[in-house]
């Protein structure tokens, strides 16, 4: 069938883009990682300070919309001195619109910890700060792993929002074959399959790994 053929002909360019989304994806998450427990825990702490700083941060990121975000980083910073490459812009977008939400499920999952666990490092001389980093954070992360999987699943397909400031990921590859070809159906067909086949192990990687931490619980 012809459909079929130009949907197969058309993945192979597409496929060029897998590596600038994996870019995106991958340094996005270290940095969501990293700076949503940053914030999960400047809302747990006793510092009132900090708990409204965090709190502002989780409420601004997480009540605008991704796509304004990546618009402001790669075309406003200009204006006041900051240019940054569009893939840089898209990782650190993409890293602190995920680190708020990740903040969240940090939060949770250190919250859903038994204190009892904390005591009991407590009375065996661990200072709170070593009981927090080597008790309570590493349990957390068995809870919150699930979550975090899926919004790793999640940032991969949002990686095609970069394609608005011009990174060339799978979504603006598409953009670009179809200017040349007009064969839009066939096209954005092929750039589903191909976010469809990167979600899908993915996914099935995310299960696999809670059972095995289940498993080991």
């Amino acid at each position: 069938m012809e459909f079929i053929e130009n949907v197969i002909g058309v993945i192979p360019s597409l496929l060029k883009a897998v590596p600038v989304v994996a870019q995106l994806a991958v340094g996005a998450m270290l940095l969501a990682l990293v700076l949503g427990l940053l914030v999960a825990l400047a809302r747990l702490s006793n510092s009132k300070i900090l708990r409204a700083i965090a709190t502002i941060y989780v409420e601004i990121l997480r009540g605008t919309p991704l796509l304004v975000q990546l618009v402001y980083i790669y075309f406003v910073l200009p204006v006041i001195g900051i240019q940054l490459e569009p893939i840089t812009a898209g990782i650190i977008a993409l890293g602190l619109n995920y680190a708020a939400y990740l903040s969240e499920v940090y939060r949770t999952s250190i919250l859903a910890i038994d204190t009892g666990q904390t005591e009991a490092a407590l009375s065996l001389g661990y200072t709170p700060t070593k009981a927090l980093w080597k008790i309570v954070i590493p349990q957390s992360f068995k809870v919150a792993l699930g979550p975090i999987g899926n919004y790793f699943i999640a940032m991969v397909k949002d990686t095609a929002l970069t394609s608005v400031i011009a990174v060339s990921e799978i979504l603006k590859t598409a953009n670009t074959l179809n200017s040349q070809t007009f064969q839009t159906v066939e096209i954005y067909t092929a750039a589903a399959l191909l976010y469809l086949a990167l979600s899908l192990p993915l996914s099935r990687l995310v299960i696999v790994l809670e059972r095995k931490v289940r498993a080991r619980a």
